[in-house]
């Protein structure tokens, strides 16, 4: 059998399981996996300008294909880099493999130069981190992570020693994987019991997460039955809301529309594969009158019962459930309660609307709103959006129309700053002939702008645009509901198209509401990479759908001159439509 490197076998087995880049920043201890991705066809290096902007694009790419991705860092501040990404990837269940590089074996323990203790570092965000101790001793603990990383849907990590690395080891490694995996059947007798609490209650509503991705037939199954309101998280807004008679909008700090009301007034409240985190907007929270019954689905089983008191626990796939439970229910239940709900929806966002509309096209600075609205017109059928923390993730959530097709997605677990640009790169390499929009706050692209020069590197089709009020947004937000003066949140105006064009990317500053509209189509028409600077008002914040009266007092107290509210795009019609076609 031929000898090899462990370092040419692991980056071998990567490319035969299908892995086509590695993202990273060479040097040090890592030079010689590095080494071996040069001398391997079929796999490349993907040079970033720091490893968490690696780890990013990775869990983005991950995300997107369902396939493992791959990011890499070297021997302590390279492997400090990767922590913020790799957290985002594993709190998002994105199946990532990271090669963290360790100084030679034997001075770990010494204090050496640049020593870490990256097996206890990266503990918290990884389902599996493990030292490779030899080349031997690596085959197995390498078919262990990549398994790990797959099967449980998130971060593995392999400590690798520079001198391991080198180590000559039998291969090829022949080690077959598992990548097609069982659904979760539910137990009968929480399904009966589910069929006798959906049949006892007057009035159902379904809220919605991500878990429901390979369920929406069922849940809108289950909806005309029972003819309950659909909420959902930001999570399931992409799998849930469109083409939807009977969406009622989205709960939380983003939220929009009846969905808070339609999960506090109903008899039975059912959770579908959602994990979401804020119990200040759901129903059965200790202390609160006339709760409602409250079931939770979800495959995974540790969620169960972790954010509210439940009713009924029920461990299985989405759809399954819906399936096994859909034949057993036998009442007929009234369509009042839709109704109401639905009203109450298009209502909330008729007034949301009526904030943002009147003269907007000759506002300036531009309303994010506005910009946001347009954008989605003038994106793709199929596009991908990344979107960053902060009043991105509103304008994404408000004004960003999914189809089925479109994908949709952020930092919605981690919360991380900067995420925006290093996803749409880990999208672009991923999908290169699909179009790629980066919703960057001005913030967020301050944060980690050396990965321009990782999108002119490479050369991407990715489209940045920047949503630019020189202002930290959401922080000022929070500021402002607290009854603090906001202190710390605005900066100088940048001119992030003229940093762009310094770095060879076509960019355009678009300052006049009246010229939006083409000089944005032109923009995304443009091919390669783009920078958009939008420069939009620094006063337009928007509010969830329910807050409370001291925050409200707050409010009032901190700011005189703010804009509340935020539009809903192209919700409104949805809403009007599922109005003027629910059965009285």
């Amino acid at each position: 059998m031929a000898r090899t490197s462990f370092a040419q076998l692991l980056v071998t087995q990567l490319r035969d399981l299908g892995v086509e880049r590695i993202y990273g920043v060479v040097g040090d201890s890592l030079n010689p996996v590095v080494d071996a991705v040069r001398t391997t066809e079929g796999i490349d290096w993907i040079h970033v300008r720091n490893e968490e902007a690696g780890a990013f694009a990775a869990g983005a790419e991950a995300r997107l294909t369902g396939k493992l991705a791959v990011c890499a860092g070297s021997c302590g501040p390279g492997n400090t880099h990767l922590i913020q990404g790799l957290f985002d990837a594993h709190r998002d269940g994105a199946p990532v493999l990271a090669i963290a590089s360790h100084i030679p074996s034997e001075n770990i323990g010494t204090g050496f130069f640049q020593e870490t203790h990256p097996e206890i570092l990266f503990r918290e965000c990884s389902h599996f981190c493990e030292m490779v101790n030899s080349g031997e001793h690596g085959t197995t603990l390498l078919h262990i992570a990549v398994q790990t990383a797959i099967a449980k849907r998130g971060v593995s990590v392999l400590v690798l020693p520079g001198d391991v690395a080198d180590q000559e080891v039998d291969g090829p490694l022949t080690r077959d994987l598992a990548t097609e995996f069982g659904r979760v059947q539910p137990a009968a007798a929480p399904v009966g019991r589910l069929a006798e609490m959906i049949d006892a209650a007057d009035t159902v509503t379904l809220f919605t997460g991500a878990g429901v991705r390979d369920a929406r037939e069922e849940v809108l199954e289950l909806a005309e039955r029972v003819k309950s309101p659909i909420g959902h998280a930001f999570g399931g807004k992409e799998w849930m809301q469109y083409d939807n008679p009977y969406d009622v909008g989205m709960s939380g700090l983003l939220g929009y529309g009846a969905c808070y009301d339609a999960m506090h007034e109903a008899d039975l409240v059912i959770l579908l594969g959602t994990d979401f985190p804020y119990t200040e907007f759901l129903p059965g929270r200790p202390g609160a009158k006339n709760p409602p019954q409250i079931v939770q689905i979800d495959a995974e089983a540790s969620r169960l019962g972790r954010r509210v008191p439940l009713d009924l626990a029920i461990h299985g796939d989405i759809a399954l459930t819906l399936q096994a439970v859909l034949p057993l229910l036998t009442s007929a239940k009234s369509a009042r309660f839709l109704h109401r709900m639905l009203k109450a929806h298009h209502k909330a966002l008729t007034g949301a609307v009526s904030a943002y509309t009147k003269n907007v096209e000759r506002m300036t600075p531009i309303h994010p709103e506005f910009a946001a609205d347009v954008l989605d017109d003038l994106a793709e059928d199929d596009a991908v959006f990344t979107v960053d923390t902060g009043m991105c993730n509103v304008w994404g959530a408000r004004y960003i129309t999914p189809n089925g097709r479109r994908r949709v997605f952020g930092s919605w677990h981690h919360g991380s700053m900067a995420n925006a640009l290093p996803q749409a790169i880990g999208a672009s390499l991923a999908f290169p002939d699909r179009q790629v929009i980066s919703m960057s706050g001005d913030g967020g692209l301050g944060m980690l702008m050396g990965e321009l020069l990782t999108v002119k590197l490479h050369e991407l089709n990715t489209k940045i645009v920047v949503f630019n009020n020189s202002s930290l947004g959401m922080v000022k937000l929070e500021m402002l509901v607290e009854g603090l003066p906001d202190h710390g949140t605005d900066h100088e105006d940048v001119d992030y198209a003229a940093i762009a064009q310094g770095v060879g990317i076509h960019a355009v500053r678009i300052t006049d509401p009246r010229k939006l509209k083409k000089q944005l189509a032109e923009a995304l028409a443009t091919k390669g990479p783009v920078l958009i600077d939008v420069v939009t008002d620094p006063d337009a914040l928007s509010m969830p759908p329910k807050i409370s009266a001291q925050q409200i007092r707050g409010f009032a107290t901190a700011s005189t001159k703010i804009v509340l509210g935020g539009g809903v795009g192209k919700m409104i019609d949805m809403a009007a439509s599922n109005l003027r076609n629910m059965p009285r």
